[in-house]
């Protein structure tokens, strides 16, 4: 009879390796081919991607990595790192084995996968570190899952979380940091709720990436006791010439003084750790 032997696999999106040119055009050549990512005929897209955006784009998204790196490298891959030892931490006890993954970049799927089979994994638990739902993120993360076990002869039991974005636990959570962020400074005028942008058509398609973020932040305003005056919800990082889910974040910033709002609280829930899109919003003020 074969021992149950459970594994979790914490799996974020990816960083590159370093803050330099070369290696931000590696990942984003990745990053950005992943048809889940940019849904473009492949050839059109292949010339985009090669002419258009790859000769250029990596010295500008280096130049902003430059800015956020730390000692410990990327702060993606070693929050995510120093998440996954907290969460080892809790989990061990109970003969729980747990590591993390990228999408893009290390440590790969691939290779944890292979370590997690030798390990003798029998049930494996795959948690994409995204709150909300997507196509883009959540779903890319399972399409390369099980195009490595694919190759396996022998699954595990498998159990993959597509999102937690009403989970209580997470709500409380997010909602502690904010109070806790109050009790340090002053309570500002506004609360903004910034989520990563999606393309308008992705909610047409049936992505319920949108809606999932808007039950995020009322779940956090309403943990909060705010009431609809005090909070909104804005959409950042946006890419290319497409609409965007809206409102966009700089574009609020920019419009809040003319409506006599000089201060605001911003607050990212869609992003279990700090990375690049965060600490972006937080150097813009």
């Amino acid at each position: 009879m074969t021992t149950k032997k459970i594994g979790v696999l914490l799996a974020n999106l990816g960083s590159p390796t370093a803050p330099t040119t070369k290696a931000v055009r590696r990942f984003l050549k990745d990053f950005l081919w992943d048809p889940r990512v940019v849904n473009l005929p492949r050839p059109l897209w292949w010339v985009i991607l090669h002419f258009f955006v790859l000769p250029f784009r990596p010295a500008r998204s280096a130049k902003a990595y430059r800015k956020v790196w730390h000692e410990k490298g990327s702060p993606l891959t070693y929050l995510t790192r120093e998440l996954t030892e907290k969460t080892a931490d809790q989990l061990n006890a109970k003969g729980i084995t747990t590591d993390f993954v990228m999408r893009y970049g290390e440590p790969s799927i691939a290779n944890q996968l292979r370590a997690f089979k030798q390990a003798g994994i029998t049930d494996l638990i795959i948690l994409p570190l995204y709150p909300q739902y997507s196509s883009t993120t959540t779903a890319s993360i399972y399409d390369h899952m099980v195009k490595e076990l694919n190759k396996w002869r022998h699954l595990p039991n498998i159990q993959f979380i597509s999102d937690y974005h009403q989970d209580k636990h997470y709500i409380a959570a997010v909602a502690e940091s904010i109070e806790q962020a109050w009790r340090e400074q002053d309570k500002n005028e506004l609360l903004l709720m910034s989520f990563h942008g999606l393309p308008e058509q992705l909610t047409k398609w049936g992505d319920p990436y949108f809606h999932q973020c808007h039950n995020t932040a009322k779940l956090i305003a309403e943990k909060l006791g705010l009431n609809e005056k005090e909070w909104m919800i804005v959409f950042q990082s946006r890419f290319g010439k497409a609409e965007w889910l809206k409102p966009y974040c700089v574009d609020t910033l920019q419009n809040l003084p003319g409506q006599g709002i000089k201060a605001v609280d911003v607050v990212c829930p869609g992003f279990a750790v700090d990375c690049l899109e965060t600490l972006e919003v937080n150097q813009f003020f």
